[in-house]
């Protein structure tokens, strides 16, 4: 993954883009020749079949995974200053802290390993829990939480992250639609700010009432832009026959033609 410099940063958010990017794991393709873009204070969904390389196209843009072929950019921000939503199932909730103290995790960029808090920062993070509807849980340890009340923990380290580039895989899975429309209100106030916002998520109504802009994905690239153009039953259908008729045994990567 190659950063740019800060003369080349856009105003407000950060951008990410994949140039005929192939991803896997130990070489075996999971992600093939995607070239999709991610402008600078855009709002995305990105969606698709199970399988379909979702979370890879995270997790390669964090640079957990190095592209196999093709590359990865990011401008606006470093690697280190994306802020990065794992899916649920990845959080260690047995890890013996209490809600105040992970979410002061969130300050790390700012401070460094080492730093000292201020006083200034207790108050950041008490009004990171407000937004999201945790005043009065400061001192809870992580596994006395409802999956709902981690997931919003998990927001408020992120409102602390101040990050110009927020990834978020599935971070509405097990979530109650309460607390998935107050979080979407997060999400939608970290846009309105000029952030860039990209979120795996399988909700395709939600993603229709509340994304302006769309990625479908089976493997390679189906369609992107306006969500309504892209979240059509046709696209939809070649997404799915794609990832059906995939053969994971293919000795080599074969660029097929969208339907």
């Amino acid at each position: 993954m190659r950063n740019l410099g800060e003369d080349d940063r856009p105003a407000g958010g950060a951008a990410l883009a994949f140039l005929n990017a192939t991803i896997g794991y130990d070489s075996h393709p999971a992600l093939h020749h995607l070239s999709a873009s991610f402008a600078a204070g855009s709002m995305t969904a990105v969606v698709g079949p199970n399988g379909a390389g979702k979370s890879t196209l995270l997790k390669a843009a964090i640079g957990h995974l190095r592209p196999i072929g093709g590359d990865v950019r990011i401008s606006g921000c470093r690697r280190t200053e994306i802020a990065y939503l794992p899916q649920l199932a990845e959080i260690d909730r047995t890890f013996p802290l209490p809600v105040f103290d992970f979410v002061a995790m969130g300050l790390w960029q700012r401070r460094g390993a080492f730093g000292g808090f201020r006083r200034d920062d207790d108050e950041d993070v008490a009004r990171a829990l407000s937004a999201v509807g945790l005043v009065g849980f400061e001192q809870r340890p992580l596994d006395t939480l409802s999956g709902g009340q981690l997931q919003r923990v998990l927001f408020a380290r992120l409102v602390l992250q101040d990050a110009p580039l927020i990834l978020l895989d599935e971070p509405f899975t097990a979530v109650d639609d309460r607390t998935t429309g107050e979080l979407m209100d997060v999400v939608a106030r970290w846009n309105a700010e000029g952030r860039t916002v990209v979120a795996v998520l399988h909700d395709l109504e939600l993603v229709r009432r509340r994304f302006p802009r769309a990625l479908l994905i089976a493997r390679r690239l189906i369609a992107e832009g306006d969500t309504a153009a892209v979240l059509t039953p046709e696209h939809l259908l070649a997404a799915r026959r794609h990832i059906e008729a995939w053969d994971e045994a293919a000795p080599y990567c074969e660029v097929a033609p969208a339907q």
